[in-house]
């Protein structure tokens, strides 16, 4: 069994509400609010900036990613949201998807990855050091929240 992604369409968009609605506690500390509409997430995951994914294992839909190739304000590549559907977490399915992403960005050339981490997401947090990540800064989201930024920088081939 692999992990691979696919991409998220006007047409499988329900799906992606399905993965983001199974972990109401992200949402709360994220929007205030336990469940996302269709029309937040078509803003999100639908959009000209960034690249939007599912996470498939097999045939089987277990999760979103959303990521910037270069991101305006600091010309990084950014992972916006990694997010594994609440039925199929803990099992490393998140860990995998992260592997494939960073092999992706290996091959196209990238040397690091930033990422924002609200900072009460005290499992992401962990989840985010434990795959090598580092803790560069503290920053304010557009609604006020303190992120912890972090970065990693890819291992160079052999």
């Amino acid at each position: 069994m692999s992990v691979h992604f696919e991409e998220i369409t006007k047409e499988t968009l329900y799906i992606a509400l399905e993965m983001i609605n199974s972990n109401p506690n992200y949402n709360i500390i994220e929007n205030g609010s336990a469940q996302r509409e269709l029309s937040e997430l078509e803003e999100e995951f639908l959009n000209p900036e960034t690249i939007s994914v599912f996470i498939k294992l097999d045939d089987t839909y277990i999760g979103v990613m959303d990521y910037l190739m270069e991101n305006p304000k600091d010309q990084y590549p950014w992972l916006g949201l990694l997010m594994i559907h609440g039925d199929y977490q803990g099992f490393g399915f998140g860990a995998q998807a992260y592997a494939l992403y960073e092999s992706e960005m290996r091959n196209r050339g990238l040397e690091r990855v930033r990422i924002g981490v609200i900072k009460e997401n005290v499992m992401a947090n962990q989840f985010w050091e434990s795959l090598g990540f580092l803790y560069i800064k503290t920053a304010k989201s557009d609604y006020g929240k303190e992120i912890f930024v972090y970065e990693k920088n890819f291992p160079k081939e052999a």
